[in-house]
């Protein structure tokens, strides 16, 4: 389940353990920072002035994948700060 936090790698346990409601949790999640670091990286290849700006958000999206890897090594189904609540919006 941890390695849904690290961006394509997603695709990995959503092949592996799709029947699994913990992993499933986490893989939702996992692709709600995956479409946010592909947007951001889309925003600042096309407007480059916001690049600083896209580097801090970029910051908060790996703060945000640590969270969400250390709770998936103690176990826990919790959401992540800010981004969680969309993460019911993927029907896996």
């Amino acid at each position: 389940a941890s390695l849904a936090y690290i961006g394509p790698l997603v695709v990995i346990p959503f092949l592996a353990a799709r029947d699994n409601s913990f992993v499933k949790y986490h893989i939702r999640q996992g692709l709600v920072l995956f479409v946010l670091w592909v947007l951001l990286w889309m925003t600042g290849m096309i407007i480059f002035p916001l690049m600083p700006i896209v580097m801090i958000v970029d910051l908060a999206l790996l703060v945000l994948a640590i969270i969400g890897i250390v709770n998936v090594v103690g176990n826990n189904a919790v959401e992540l700060p800010l981004l969680g609540q969309f993460s019911k919006h993927f029907n896996i």
